[in-house]
């Protein structure tokens, strides 16, 4: 018998993978997405029942959801694919959960809070890697020092990208979006990889670039901090790429060029190996500031970051199928408390020592 939850996005990487997760945890959900054919040999494989449904066809959609009590949408672009299964989702009083990490849509979920929570419905966006751990952090933090205007996040994933991942990051380059920071609780574009700043994740101070992680639309969300800028380390080579971008990006949006580059990702590996991803590992550091001196820092070890999506979101899948919703658009932080992130096991987080002004 299901669960009483869908996958949609079953046959994409992170989507697969979170099916597989849930069947070695006893769970039994109801697999979907566009591609009839593609759902139907993973749900064989897994031996889950299926259903397929164009985004676009609303009544499809409708028919597709009957009986289900929660959605979790693992099929990006998400700038694209959001909306049309959140309205489904409202229409049929379902909760939304997904792994987006895309600044739009956590805004865009955010402006739909009054019709959520008329609906009954809870919105979640960034279930995933993308922002449970760097937002129970944030919050953490927040809860450690409750008058900070400041918060400062770092993040350094250690493993490869899916597909899926990467497609989404063509996705920003074609629509020219820029770096963005929140100032005054306002989100403010700044050029891409605009600042540096050396990070100790744990091992000595590392270099990492500013980037416009999720975090910056949703640890405002979830803290109220006003000033939010999240930075990422990545190797030089890389770094350097992204800020040439700032001055050619425009030619991946001449005629064929972003067609050519979605066709060598398509090319490649759908995402990392199981063994590259029981050998990652991602870090995270933050610090939060007030207004006269004070400071608080932690960090947060946690798994692989394909790897924790499944983790987290099924663990808050779990929850709202077990009641513990709150209607309206919710953070991670913000729906199950900044420890949530501890109740995967291999997390671990370190308060480092409070400076006072």
């Amino acid at each position: 018998m299901p669960d009483q939850f869908l996958i949609y996005g079953a046959n994409g990487y992170t989507g697969e993978l979170t099916a597989r997760v849930a069947v070695e945890q006893g769970l039994h959900p109801i697999l979907a997405g566009r591609n009839r054919a593609r759902v139907a040999a993973v749900a064989t494989q897994f031996d889950l029942p299926y259903r397929s449904a164009a985004l676009e066809d609303a009544a499809a959609l409708d028919q597709m959801l009957q009986g289900v009590d929660v959605v979790l949408h693992c099929a990006g672009p998400f700038i694209h694919t959001a909306q049309p299964m959140v309205d489904a989702c409202l229409r049929n009083r379902i909760h939304y959960l997904d792994i987006t990490g895309e600044i739009a849509v956590f805004e865009a979920l955010a402006a739909r809070n009054d019709a959520a929570k008329r609906a009954g419905v809870m919105l979640l966006p960034g279930a995933g890697f993308d922002v449970v751990p760097s937002d129970c952090l944030a919050a953490h933090l927040a809860r450690r020092l409750p008058a900070a205007t400041r918060l400062t996040l770092g993040i350094r994933a250690l493993g490869k990208l899916s597909r899926g991942t990467a497609l989404t990051g063509v996705e920003a380059l074609l629509r020219g979006d820029a770096g963005l920071v929140r100032k005054g609780g306002e989100l403010t574009p700044v050029p891409i990889a605009w600042k540096t700043r050396e990070i100790d994740f744990g091992k000595g101070p590392r270099s990492a670039v500013l980037m416009p992680w999720g975090d910056v639309a949703t640890a405002y969300h979830s803290t109220g901090i006003p000033n939010i800028e999240v930075y990422m380390s990545f190797p030089p080579a890389m770094v350097q790429t992204m800020k040439v971008s700032r001055y050619v990006g425009w030619l991946a949006r001449l005629p064929g060029v972003a067609d050519f580059i979605r066709q060598r990702i398509h090319r490649g590996a759908p995402g990392p190996t199981d063994d590259e991803r029981a050998q990652g590992s991602s870090l995270l550091w933050g610090r939060v500031e007030d207004d006269v001196g004070h400071a608080a820092e932690a960090r947060l070890r946690t798994p692989e970051g394909y790897t924790l999506t499944a983790l987290t979101s099924l663990l808050i899948v779990r929850k709202v199928l077990a009641g513990q919703v709150k209607p309206g658009y919710q953070t991670p932080s913000r729906a199950y408390g900044p420890d949530l992130i501890l109740e995967i096991s291999g997390v671990e987080r370190t308060d480092l020592p409070s400076v006072s002004g």
